[in-house]
């Protein structure tokens, strides 16, 4: 990913390569673990606990990105993992610089997000003393990461950075830390740290049981109405084609979860795209209606089952999962499989004693699609609605380009509108629902793909939280668009008012805001404003053009809502399309 000068084939073989420096310090050991690891990007915050890591890496090749606050660190380095797939790097100083990187962290661990952070720390003989600037990072981050690790020693340091590496990207992908006292890397060492492993003790199971596999395939094959339920694990074992494959060989319709999406083509006749509480309605429809599910990679969390008792009511369960902690965790599976989901899939490929007789079920399935439409009404004597704005731009983009958001309405309406046909372009927090988290994922995902286009979608209470990333986009010279969803309130909280607490709406309007477009230009931005139908496709296209970050501000319809709906806990074939039919339910 960095741009460092190519050497020709040639000189390659002729000359010899440059031998690395030995290590001196418990600093260099770090950046040295670092580079063994082939890390091309850190995203961070200097420190004073963490000064020693930045000396050691002012000799390095790696590249250092400097955020405007360590929170949009570990967004960065979240999202250059979500779509390379490696994990990312993020660096703290102790103290506030580690405790504000824990959103972040938390959010990483909600989603199966790789990503390695590194925390300065007080010397030893401090720890546990209030002295300046000491957190107990490890005991604040241990229930968040698959393993946080306290550096004690300069000889072994090295290696604790190689493992946590190796233990974030292993299995099920993950946040580790690694917590580093000041005397630590200061202190002298000579010992070379190795490549990453993992723990001897750490196993991950790669194939499923061949006779659990047989069992489900022809569980599969036996179903009237069968339904593949792909979700965000399919992404990160890099079984997007084998899914696609095996969906496309035995002509079974795939639903994908939120963070499935783009793990199978959403203009695909057997798509029928997310579901969950604001998923598609026939999608919803095929899983409150469906008598066989293979779902894959999937955790079934609350927004996408609704009331567990519910969900699915008449279906075999077959549940692949690299974790076996999530079996039965919230949706009993008739049919484990424990293994990777591209090994999986295969499995299940061969396995397979025939294709599902489901021409019935297909046909059902787009009789829901021709039902419950994705549409929505844009009156003239109405303001612009964010559907179209959504709309244009992944009409007008390529098929690659990659879509952040925040958190909030701007989020579904950026999920259900843009028709996603590839996988790691669709980059969000799921989870852990971080507000702020699109403005320095966005910088993560650019440098993650220099060559692929970036559009970030916000709302204007999310984009106010982490805004000061705009700098870092600036500074770094990055050509990302973002756009603002500007409705003047926290959204889904004014929906949910209204819906639920009759319309009291206590904290989710603003009756004052930024102009977002002359933020956008103080910090060195294009800055752009949208209020009509009239130019969405020229401000858009302006946007797009310019060679740099640029904001627009899309004034929209401050009462839209976002539909479908399932009501919290509800039956997901009981959704609402509007705000009458939620009070029906």
């Amino acid at each position: 990913m960095s741009e460092r000068a190519s050497v020709p084939k040639e000189e390659e073989e002729t000359e010899p390569e440059t031998e690395q420096e030995p290590v001196t310090t418990g600093a260099q050991s770090v950046i040295r673990a670092l580079e063994n690891a082939e890390t091309d990007y850190v995203f961070g915050v200097q420190g004073g606990a963490i000064m020693p890591v930045y000396d050691a890496l002012y000799d390095s090749d790696i590249n250092h990105v400097t955020m405007a606050h360590e929170q949009g660190a570990s967004h960065a380095a979240d999202a250059y993992g979500v779509v390379t797939g490696d994990p990312g790097v993020c660096f703290a100083t102790s103290g506030p610089g580690a405790t504000n990187l824990v959103t972040g962290i938390a959010d990483a661990n909600m989603d199966s997000d790789p990503v390695i952070a590194l925390t300065g720390q007080v010397p030893t003989e401090f720890v546990g003393n209030d002295a300046f600037q000491e957190t107990d990072t490890v005991g604040i981050t241990q229930p968040i990461t698959k393993e946080s690790y306290f550096a004690a020693d300069s000889d072994t340091v090295g290696d604790d950075v190689s493992e946590a590496f190796a233990l974030a990207d292993a299995g099920r992908q993950g946040p580790t830390l690694v917590d580093l006292p000041k005397d630590v890397t200061q202190g002298e060492t000579e010992v070379e740290p190795g490549s990453p492993e993992t723990p001897e003790t750490y196993e991950v199971p790669e194939e499923a049981d061949d006779e659990n596999v047989q069992e489900a395939a022809e569980a599969l094959a036996e179903a009237d109405r069968p339904v593949i339920l792909s979700g965000g694990g399919v992404i990160k074992a890099d079984a997007s084609s084998a899914l696609r494959e095996f969906a496309k060989e035995y002509e079974i319709p795939v639903i994908t979860t939120m963070p499935g999406i783009g793990s199978f083509p959403e203009d695909h006749e057997l798509s029928l795209e997310w579901a969950g509480m604001h998923g598609t309605g026939y999608a919803n429809m095929a899983i409150s209606n469906t008598d066989c599910m293979l779902a894959i990679g999937t955790r079934f969390d609350d927004r996408l089952t609704g009331g567990v008792d519910s969900f699915a009511p008449d279906a075999e369960v077959i549940h692949v999962d690299i974790d076996p902690a999530e079996i039965s965790k919230n949706v009993y599976a008739d049919y484990p499989l424990i293994g990777d989901a591209r090994n999986v899939l295969r499995q299940l490929f061969d396995a397979m004693p025939r294709a599902p007789d489901a021409d019935e079920w297909r046909d059902q399935c787009q009789t829901w699609k021709d039902e419950y439409p994705m549409d929505y009404d844009t009156p003239d004597d109405e303001p612009l609605k964010p559907q179209y704005v959504v709309e244009q731009f992944s009409e007008m983009t390529p098929d690659d380009t990659i879509v952040c958001t925040g958190v909030g309405q701007h989020q579904m309406w950026a999920s259900q509108f843009w028709e996603y046909t590839e996988p790691r372009t669709w980059v969000s927090s799921h989870g852990l629902g971080t507000m702020g988290y699109g403005v320095p994922a966005a910088i993560g995902a650019k440098l993650a793909a220099p060559d692929q286009e970036v559009v970030c979608f916000d709302g204007d209470g999310s984009f106010l939280m982490t805004v000061q990333g705009l700098s870092v986009a600036v500074r770094e010279q990055l050509d990302i668009t973002y756009v603002v969803l500007n409705n003047e309130a926290v959204g889904m909280v004014r929906q949910w008012q209204d819906g639920f607490y009759e319309g009291r709406r206590m904290a989710s309007e603003y009756p004052w805001i930024p102009q977002f477009d002359k933020l956008a230009e103080a910090f060195g931005a294009r800055g752009f404003t949208l209020e009509s139908y009239d130019n969405v496709e020229e401000t858009i296209q302006e946007a797009r053009d310019y060679d740099g970050p640029s904001v627009i501000d899309a004034h929209i319809d401050p009462g839209e809502n976002v539909f479908p709906m399932v009501p919290s806990g509800g039956d997901n074939g009981q959704f609402a399309l509007n705000e009458d039919h939620l009070d029906m339910i």
